[in-house]
């Protein structure tokens, strides 16, 4: 038998729905009445004892339509998604329950991410800093992060899976490279010495140029080590792996937009990166999550910046459309013109970027 796990296993949703109904606000006791359920049934919910994701779909359905109704901040129901696919995945990791591991049977995104880095590092996702209550006195947890301990039997078994995954050859393809990824949210020493030897191992794949079928692993790679400050992978991978390819370029904005929500239909695998038709996602939203997305961390502003170029460059209809999105994004991208240091394809793409939207004002 393995060891007792500490965290309740719909814990992160819990949370997100005791954030939503404090915002409305309202207590346990009325929200409770308002729902028509008895009050141990909300607090098991919040508690995750009780997790949302084992409802019936009607009522899950109905709950959520009810949150809003009453009140409830629609920016904060809308996590309620992201977090179910993060308490799955926390749950694979602390159960010995068998069975296709989560990472292995969906392309997961950008929230579940923020859902993930929140429970596993208390990392308030950037979209939820301004919804959150002032800190309380009292047994109140100020996020859903995890039991030390659970935590760290999380990541003991992240790595486990991440090598078993490495050995099922192209079956283990989506589960390892996610794995991995997810491997460098533990920064403890001897977690990111191993994280960075096992990405340093795979840096064969980096040096492939265009599109190849471990270009998205490749792409994780990089990322995964420039977020543990060697930003050069990804450096190295924007000139060969990436740009001046058809194929990969459609492959990289294909990524960001199931990444950033501008795709709204889940991928159970890699494949829908290679349509070139760029079909299936919404220019605006791409632009609006890259332009938001705009950071000046080494490696990654060159990402951003070569990404938003190749935006721009399928879609130029879009400074016209961006309506009030388009004067903070040019304003930063001359921000970072004048003072980051960028690649020398990076300035010259976003020097392109900022020219568009300059000569497109209204």
């Amino acid at each position: 038998m393995g060891r007792p796990r500490r965290t309740s296993a719909g814990a992160i949703t819990g949370f997100v729905l005791r954030l939503a109904r404090e915002s409305i606000p309202r207590t346990q006791v009325a929200m409770a009445e308002a729902l028509g359920v008895d009050v141990d049934t909300l607090q098991g919910w919040e508690s995750g004892r009780r997790p949302l994701a084992n409802m019936r779909a009607g009522a899950l359905l109905e709950l959520r339509r009810r949150l809003p109704a009453l009140g409830a901040d629609v920016g904060l129901v809308r996590w309620l998604d992201a977090a179910m696919d993060a308490d799955r995945i926390v749950a694979a990791g602390l159960d010995d329950g068998g069975g296709p591991h989560p990472l292995a049977g969906w392309v997961h995104t950008r929230d579940t991410a923020h859902m993930l880095a929140w429970a596993l590092n208390g990392t308030t996702p950037p979209a939820l800093a301004g919804r959150l209550p002032r800190p309380r006195r009292g047994p109140v947890a100020p996020s859903p992060q995890l039991a030390t301990g659970d935590r760290a039997v999380f990541f003991d078994r992240l790595r486990a899976t991440t090598e078993h995954a490495a050995r099922q050859g192209e079956s283990g393809v989506l589960l390892h490279r996610q794995a991995l990824y997810l491997a460098s949210y533990d920064h403890s020493p001897d977690a990111a010495a191993w994280t960075a030897h096992t990405l340093h191992g795979r840096r064969d794949v980096l040096a492939r140029r265009g599109w190849s079928p471990q270009w998205a692993a490749a792409r994780s790679t990089a990322t995964a080590l420039a977020r543990l400050g060697d930003p050069q992978p990804l450096l190295d991978f924007i000139d060969p792996a990436l740009a001046d390819d058809d194929t990969a370029e459609a492959a990289n904005l294909n990524y960001w937009a199931l990444w950033l929500g501008a795709m709204a239909v889940p991928q159970s695998d890699d494949t829908f990166m290679r349509d070139r038709d760029l079909a299936g996602w919404d220019a605006l939203t791409l632009l609006r999550g890259l332009a938001v997305g705009l950071v000046e961390a080494p490696g990654f502003v060159d990402l951003y910046a070569h990404s938003l170029h190749a935006l721009l460059a399928v879609a130029p209809w879009l400074p016209q459309a961006a309506g009030p999105l388009a004067s903070p994004l040019r304003q930063r991208t001359a921000q970072l013109l004048d003072g980051v240091q960028l690649s020398a394809r990076s300035r010259r793409e976003l020097g392109r970027v900022h020219y568009v939207l300059d000569n497109n004002r209204t």
